[in-house]
Protein backbone atom coordinates (compact mmCIF):
# COMPACT_ATOMS: atom_id res chain seq x y z
CA UNK A 1 0.00 0.00 0.00
CA UNK A 2 2.98 2.33 0.94
CA UNK A 3 4.33 1.71 -2.48
CA UNK A 4 0.96 2.00 -4.53
CA UNK A 5 0.40 5.67 -2.27
CA UNK A 6 3.80 6.89 -3.89
CA UNK A 7 3.88 5.94 -7.25
CA UNK A 8 -0.11 7.86 -7.69
CA UNK A 9 1.60 11.07 -7.30
CA UNK A 10 4.15 10.08 -9.88
CA UNK A 11 1.21 9.34 -12.12
CA UNK A 12 -0.30 12.56 -11.51
CA UNK A 13 3.28 14.40 -12.37
CA UNK A 14 4.05 12.19 -15.52
CA UNK A 15 0.31 12.89 -16.87
CA UNK A 16 0.59 16.91 -16.07
CA UNK A 17 4.13 16.65 -18.25
CA UNK A 18 1.70 15.46 -20.92
CA UNK A 19 -0.19 18.02 -21.59
CA UNK A 20 -3.15 18.41 -23.59
CA UNK A 21 -2.62 21.90 -25.50
CA UNK A 22 0.49 20.23 -26.49
CA UNK A 23 -0.76 16.98 -27.82
CA UNK A 24 -3.11 18.51 -29.47
CA UNK A 25 -1.21 21.33 -31.76
CA UNK A 26 0.48 18.45 -34.10
CA UNK A 27 3.51 20.46 -35.94
CA UNK A 28 5.97 18.40 -36.63
CA UNK A 29 6.21 18.68 -40.23
CA UNK A 30 7.54 21.74 -40.90
CA UNK A 31 7.20 23.16 -44.45
CA UNK A 32 8.76 26.17 -46.24
CA UNK A 33 5.66 26.16 -49.49
CA UNK A 34 2.96 24.57 -50.00
CA UNK A 35 3.09 21.59 -52.65
CA UNK A 36 -0.38 20.65 -52.96
CA UNK A 37 -0.84 18.10 -55.38
CA UNK A 38 2.67 17.91 -55.50
CA UNK A 39 2.38 16.52 -51.88
CA UNK A 40 4.40 13.27 -51.31
CA UNK A 41 4.16 13.48 -47.35
CA UNK A 42 1.19 11.41 -45.25
CA UNK A 43 -2.03 12.17 -46.40
CA UNK A 44 -5.43 10.18 -45.29
CA UNK A 45 -5.86 9.59 -48.86
CA UNK A 46 -5.23 10.13 -52.57
CA UNK A 47 -7.65 11.31 -54.97
CA UNK A 48 -7.63 10.34 -58.70
CA UNK A 49 -7.27 13.29 -61.77
CA UNK A 50 -10.67 13.42 -62.01
CA UNK A 51 -10.88 15.42 -58.93
CA UNK A 52 -8.57 18.20 -59.99
CA UNK A 53 -9.09 21.65 -59.28
CA UNK A 54 -8.09 23.95 -62.89
CA UNK A 55 -5.24 26.31 -61.33
CA UNK A 56 -7.82 29.30 -62.27
CA UNK A 57 -10.32 27.83 -59.58
CA UNK A 58 -7.60 27.64 -56.85
CA UNK A 59 -6.04 31.10 -54.73
CA UNK A 60 -3.48 30.99 -52.39
CA UNK A 61 -3.18 34.26 -50.14
CA UNK A 62 -3.09 35.45 -46.53
CA UNK A 63 -5.36 37.02 -44.09
CA UNK A 64 -4.32 39.01 -41.11
CA UNK A 65 -5.51 37.87 -37.63
CA UNK A 66 -4.11 40.12 -34.81
CA UNK A 67 -0.48 40.57 -35.30
CA UNK A 68 -0.32 37.39 -37.55
CA UNK A 69 -0.31 36.48 -40.49
CA UNK A 70 -2.16 33.57 -41.65
CA UNK A 71 -2.44 31.56 -44.74
CA UNK A 72 -5.64 30.22 -46.66
CA UNK A 73 -6.51 28.55 -49.87
CA UNK A 74 -9.53 28.90 -52.07
CA UNK A 75 -11.59 26.72 -54.31
CA UNK A 76 -13.45 28.28 -56.95
CA UNK A 77 -13.89 31.46 -58.42
CA UNK A 78 -13.21 34.35 -56.22
CA UNK A 79 -15.20 36.43 -58.02
CA UNK A 80 -18.39 34.39 -57.71
CA UNK A 81 -18.57 34.46 -53.67
CA UNK A 82 -21.26 36.87 -53.73
CA UNK A 83 -23.65 34.05 -55.17
CA UNK A 84 -21.99 30.93 -54.21
CA UNK A 85 -22.44 28.54 -51.48
CA UNK A 86 -18.99 28.41 -49.45
CA UNK A 87 -17.86 25.49 -47.49
CA UNK A 88 -15.55 26.92 -44.95
CA UNK A 89 -13.67 23.80 -43.80
CA UNK A 90 -11.50 24.35 -40.72
CA UNK A 91 -8.47 21.00 -40.53
CA UNK A 92 -7.50 18.77 -37.97
CA UNK A 93 -4.49 19.18 -35.85
CA UNK A 94 -2.14 17.27 -37.73
CA UNK A 95 0.61 19.46 -39.91
CA UNK A 96 -0.89 22.27 -42.44
CA UNK A 97 -2.98 22.24 -45.55
CA UNK A 98 -1.53 19.89 -47.84
CA UNK A 99 -2.06 17.36 -45.61
CA UNK A 100 -5.80 18.20 -46.21
CA UNK A 101 -5.55 19.37 -49.95
CA UNK A 102 -7.26 15.60 -50.73
CA UNK A 103 -10.13 16.98 -48.37
CA UNK A 104 -10.75 20.03 -49.77
CA UNK A 105 -10.53 18.85 -53.29
CA UNK A 106 -12.99 16.09 -52.35
CA UNK A 107 -15.37 18.57 -50.71
CA UNK A 108 -15.51 21.32 -53.85
CA UNK A 109 -17.15 18.38 -55.80
CA UNK A 110 -20.19 18.09 -53.57
CA UNK A 111 -22.43 19.72 -55.98
CA UNK A 112 -20.43 18.89 -59.29
CA UNK A 113 -17.37 20.41 -60.13
CA UNK A 114 -16.74 24.37 -58.61
CA UNK A 115 -20.78 24.81 -57.64
CA UNK A 116 -19.42 25.58 -54.07
CA UNK A 117 -16.99 27.14 -53.21
CA UNK A 118 -14.17 25.91 -50.37
CA UNK A 119 -12.35 28.02 -47.88
CA UNK A 120 -9.44 26.07 -46.11
CA UNK A 121 -6.79 28.03 -43.61
CA UNK A 122 -3.88 27.15 -41.52
CA UNK A 123 -4.37 28.48 -38.37
CA UNK A 124 -1.68 30.40 -36.32
CA UNK A 125 1.15 27.78 -36.29
CA UNK A 126 0.49 25.67 -38.69
CA UNK A 127 1.74 25.74 -41.94
CA UNK A 128 3.41 28.99 -43.13
CA UNK A 129 0.91 30.96 -40.50
CA UNK A 130 2.36 32.93 -38.05
CA UNK A 131 2.52 33.12 -34.28
CA UNK A 132 2.36 30.06 -32.04
CA UNK A 133 -1.40 28.18 -31.69
CA UNK A 134 -3.65 28.91 -28.96
CA UNK A 135 -7.05 27.84 -28.13
CA UNK A 136 -8.19 31.79 -28.37
CA UNK A 137 -6.13 31.95 -31.28
CA UNK A 138 -8.34 29.03 -33.41
CA UNK A 139 -11.57 31.12 -33.29
CA UNK A 140 -9.66 34.45 -34.41
CA UNK A 141 -8.37 32.85 -37.43
CA UNK A 142 -11.33 31.14 -38.50
CA UNK A 143 -13.19 34.25 -37.96
CA UNK A 144 -10.89 35.96 -40.06
CA UNK A 145 -11.23 34.04 -42.66
CA UNK A 146 -15.02 34.55 -42.29
CA UNK A 147 -14.39 38.43 -42.26
CA UNK A 148 -12.80 38.00 -45.72
CA UNK A 149 -15.32 35.96 -47.21
CA UNK A 150 -18.06 38.12 -45.77
CA UNK A 151 -15.64 41.30 -47.36
CA UNK A 152 -15.89 39.10 -51.02
CA UNK A 153 -20.05 39.50 -50.61
CA UNK A 154 -21.05 35.84 -48.83
CA UNK A 155 -23.81 36.40 -46.74
CA UNK A 156 -25.23 34.19 -44.15
CA UNK A 157 -27.55 32.05 -45.34
CA UNK A 158 -24.56 30.76 -47.95
CA UNK A 159 -21.94 30.17 -45.45
CA UNK A 160 -21.69 26.41 -44.30
CA UNK A 161 -19.08 25.83 -41.67
CA UNK A 162 -17.71 21.87 -41.75
CA UNK A 163 -15.45 20.91 -38.68
CA UNK A 164 -12.87 17.93 -38.71
CA UNK A 165 -11.74 16.82 -35.53
CA UNK A 166 -9.61 19.27 -33.86
CA UNK A 167 -10.97 21.40 -36.23
CA UNK A 168 -14.89 21.19 -34.27
CA UNK A 169 -13.84 23.46 -31.90
CA UNK A 170 -13.55 26.74 -33.71
CA UNK A 171 -16.91 25.09 -36.01
CA UNK A 172 -19.16 24.98 -33.02
CA UNK A 173 -18.12 27.88 -31.13
CA UNK A 174 -18.13 30.34 -33.94
CA UNK A 175 -21.96 28.83 -35.13
CA UNK A 176 -22.62 28.80 -31.39
CA UNK A 177 -21.59 32.64 -30.88
CA UNK A 178 -21.04 34.60 -34.11
CA UNK A 179 -18.73 36.70 -34.66
CA UNK A 180 -18.27 38.20 -38.43
CA UNK A 181 -20.59 36.21 -39.96
CA UNK A 182 -23.82 33.59 -38.57
CA UNK A 183 -23.23 30.26 -40.35
CA UNK A 184 -26.33 28.88 -42.02
CA UNK A 185 -25.47 25.23 -40.97
CA UNK A 186 -22.89 23.37 -39.44
CA UNK A 187 -21.12 20.12 -40.50
CA UNK A 188 -18.78 17.72 -37.47
CA UNK A 189 -16.85 14.79 -38.66
CA UNK A 190 -15.24 13.02 -36.01
CA UNK A 191 -16.01 16.05 -33.24
CA UNK A 192 -14.69 15.79 -29.83
CA UNK A 193 -16.93 16.11 -26.87
CA UNK A 194 -14.25 18.22 -24.50
CA UNK A 195 -10.79 18.95 -23.56
CA UNK A 196 -11.70 17.63 -20.40
CA UNK A 197 -13.12 14.01 -21.82
CA UNK A 198 -10.33 14.15 -24.07
CA UNK A 199 -8.08 14.36 -21.25
CA UNK A 200 -9.38 11.61 -19.02
CA UNK A 201 -9.48 9.58 -22.37
CA UNK A 202 -5.74 9.95 -22.78
CA UNK A 203 -4.63 9.73 -18.80
CA UNK A 204 -6.81 6.74 -18.27
CA UNK A 205 -7.92 8.47 -15.10
CA UNK A 206 -10.48 10.03 -13.30
CA UNK A 207 -8.75 13.36 -12.68
CA UNK A 208 -10.00 16.66 -13.47
CA UNK A 209 -8.82 18.23 -16.40
CA UNK A 210 -6.88 21.17 -15.39
CA UNK A 211 -3.91 18.49 -14.23
CA UNK A 212 -3.42 18.09 -18.19
CA UNK A 213 -4.57 20.74 -19.73
CA UNK A 214 -4.96 24.64 -20.10
CA UNK A 215 -7.57 24.28 -22.98
CA UNK A 216 -11.31 25.06 -21.87
CA UNK A 217 -12.62 23.75 -25.26
CA UNK A 218 -16.34 22.18 -24.45
CA UNK A 219 -18.22 21.33 -27.67
CA UNK A 220 -20.69 19.18 -26.32
CA UNK A 221 -21.73 22.21 -23.78
CA UNK A 222 -21.54 24.69 -26.56
CA UNK A 223 -23.70 22.99 -29.58
CA UNK A 224 -26.64 23.32 -27.05
CA UNK A 225 -26.88 26.91 -28.86
CA UNK A 226 -26.54 26.25 -32.05
CA UNK A 227 -29.68 26.13 -33.64
CA UNK A 228 -28.62 26.09 -37.08
CA UNK A 229 -29.10 22.74 -38.90
CA UNK A 230 -26.50 19.80 -37.97
CA UNK A 231 -25.10 17.04 -39.93
CA UNK A 232 -22.54 14.58 -37.66
CA UNK A 233 -20.52 12.06 -38.87
CA UNK A 234 -17.97 9.93 -37.08
CA UNK A 235 -16.72 6.42 -37.63
CA UNK A 236 -17.44 3.89 -35.40
CA UNK A 237 -13.79 2.41 -34.96
CA UNK A 238 -12.63 6.02 -34.12
CA UNK A 239 -9.41 4.80 -31.69
CA UNK A 240 -8.56 9.01 -31.41
CA UNK A 241 -12.04 10.27 -30.65
CA UNK A 242 -13.91 7.18 -29.52
CA UNK A 243 -17.49 7.74 -31.20
CA UNK A 244 -19.64 6.79 -27.91
CA UNK A 245 -17.86 9.76 -25.38
CA UNK A 246 -17.00 12.29 -27.98
CA UNK A 247 -19.46 12.44 -31.17
CA UNK A 248 -22.50 10.66 -29.45
CA UNK A 249 -22.43 13.28 -26.98
CA UNK A 250 -21.91 16.06 -28.94
CA UNK A 251 -24.56 14.63 -31.08
CA UNK A 252 -27.24 14.45 -28.86
CA UNK A 253 -25.99 17.99 -27.12
CA UNK A 254 -27.22 19.51 -30.11
CA UNK A 255 -29.82 22.39 -29.30
CA UNK A 256 -31.81 23.12 -32.86
CA UNK A 257 -34.97 21.18 -34.07
CA UNK A 258 -32.63 19.62 -36.97
CA UNK A 259 -30.01 17.52 -37.07
CA UNK A 260 -28.69 13.83 -38.77
CA UNK A 261 -26.07 11.45 -37.78
CA UNK A 262 -24.12 9.20 -39.97
CA UNK A 263 -22.17 6.59 -38.26
CA UNK A 264 -19.64 5.22 -40.93
CA UNK A 265 -19.31 1.40 -39.86
CA UNK A 266 -15.65 0.62 -39.15
CA UNK A 267 -13.80 3.53 -40.22
CA UNK A 268 -10.94 5.09 -38.19
CA UNK A 269 -10.55 8.29 -37.51
CA UNK A 270 -9.77 10.29 -40.66
CA UNK A 271 -10.98 7.26 -42.59
CA UNK A 272 -14.62 8.51 -42.82
CA UNK A 273 -14.77 9.31 -46.92
CA UNK A 274 -13.12 6.69 -47.82
CA UNK A 275 -14.67 3.81 -45.87
CA UNK A 276 -17.94 5.71 -46.58
CA UNK A 277 -17.38 5.82 -50.40
CA UNK A 278 -16.18 9.05 -51.87
CA UNK A 279 -20.15 9.48 -53.89
CA UNK A 280 -21.91 8.63 -50.71
CA UNK A 281 -19.44 10.77 -48.85
CA UNK A 282 -20.38 14.00 -51.14
CA UNK A 283 -23.91 12.75 -50.98
CA UNK A 284 -24.23 12.96 -47.18
CA UNK A 285 -22.60 17.01 -47.37
CA UNK A 286 -24.64 17.51 -50.34
CA UNK A 287 -27.80 16.48 -49.47
CA UNK A 288 -27.37 18.21 -45.96
CA UNK A 289 -26.52 21.75 -47.70
CA UNK A 290 -29.40 21.20 -50.01
CA UNK A 291 -32.27 20.32 -47.66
Amino acid sequence: MKKLLLLIPILLIQTACLRLDSNLYNLSDKITEYKWDNYTGEQDFKLDNSYNIADSMHTTFTLSSGVNKIYATYLGSISRIATDTVILYCHGNKWHMDFYWQRAKLLAHTNGKHTYGVLMLDYRGYGLSEGEPTEAGLYEDVDAAMQWLKSNGLTNNRLIVYGFSMGSAPSTELTANPRSMRPHKLLLEAPFASSAVMAADGAGLNMPASFVTNLKIDNADEIKKVQQDFCWIHGTNDNFLNIKTHGEVVYKNHGGTYKEAHRISSADHGEVPVAAGFGPYLKIVGDFIRR
